[in-house]
């Protein structure tokens, strides 16, 4: 009670930066800050915002436009940040989304900036994001970003749509490119689950709990003691490996132009057939070899879960 009582005399604050499109990553963030704005934290919201904005809902061309940039972490140029009222900050909150398992091209840029590396430096640091299921590559990414800056990576969250592998990629294609994410009487909706989302008002608690003691040690643990990220071995195998190939399709469509240019699009028309037929018809046969080969993988899945979930710093 003491604790909470200096927590009101003195508010803690949250610097929140965050990129959406379709607004899934803010309610996200907003619900993990819930709890810690009702205990008198101050949540100061920095919207990360690309100069030229990406579209929504995409085209089929121009989402397959920006695969090579996001895999490979290529920036685009965003607006200021005014980072003036948040230099006070006691945590910092980032929320996003991953595009082609890497962050999206705006939050490359938003961990590539010098300003934000300087900003990052000695803070502790809270990630969350909203993904359809493979976050393993985003999550590495992020350790790297935050270890260069000198950052405190104390906490990471991933929610994703727990629709089958193959039936999630119809549904998001249907969101991203039509913008229909609701249900029918065929698929699931797409995305987060709207309970999940909800749920996100623990890890705000734990968070708060973490601040309130000054501690941050163990925090990742508990998180995870609430499903604050989901490790499923078969779409891990499945990420691992079409990682290596998806960047060296992505050097392959560069070396035809950056971005939007439309000397790449007969690349892009090759990578996008490659991906559905990858998807769904060699991916069924990697399955098979995943099984059969699981008794003998057990233990390395084990320490991949222990790295990618737990080992932050």
């Amino acid at each position: 009670m003491y604790l909470f009582q200096r927590m009101k005399e003195k508010p803690k604050k949250i610097a929140l930066f965050y990129y959406t499109q379709t607004g899934q990553a803010l309610q996200i963030a907003e619900k993990i800050c819930g709890p810690l704005e009702e205990a008198g934290c101050v949540v100061v919201r920095k919207p990360v915002l690309p100069e030229e904005p990406f579209p929504f809902p995409w085209s089929s061309m121009g989402f397959y436009q920006a695969f090579p940039e996001s895999r490979l972490g290529i920036p685009c140029q965003l607006k200021p940040i005014d980072l003036s009222d948040v230099m006070d900050a006691d945590l910092v909150l980032i929320a996003g989304q991953s595009w082609y398992l890497s962050w999206s091209i705006p939050l490359h840029a938003f961990f590539q900036s010098e300003e934000i590396r300087n900003y990052l430096k000695g803070r502790n640091i809270v990630v969350c994001m909203g993904c359809r299921n493979m976050w393993v590559n985003t999550q590495l990414k992020t350790r790297d970003y935050i270890r260069e800056a000198g950052g405190n990576y104390v906490g990471f969250i991933s929610l994703q749509d727990k629709a089958p592998n193959l039936i999630s990629v119809i549904t998001v294609i249907r969101w991203l490119f039509y913008n229909k994410k609701k249900a029918t009487r065929l698929l699931p909706a797409a995305g987060v689950a709207p309970e999940d989302i909800e749920n996100a008002t623990v890890y705000g608690r734990i968070i708060r709990e973490a601040m309130e003691r000054n501690d941050f040690a163990g925090m990742q643990q508990k998180m995870m003691e609430k499903n604050a990220v989901t490790f499923m071995p078969t779409v891990y195998f499945v990420e691992k490996n079409g990682s290596k190939m998806w960047g060296g399709w992505a050097r392959y469509v560069l070396k035809k132009g950056a971005y939007n240019d439309p000397k790449r699009v007969p690349r892009l028309r090759l990578f996008s057939l490659f991906l559905f037929f990858v998807l769904y018809v060699v991916s069924p046969f990697g399955m098979l070899f995943f099984y059969l080969t699981y008794p003998f993988r057990r233990s390395s899945f084990r320490k991949a879960k222990q790295e990618m979930c737990y080992v932050l710093n």
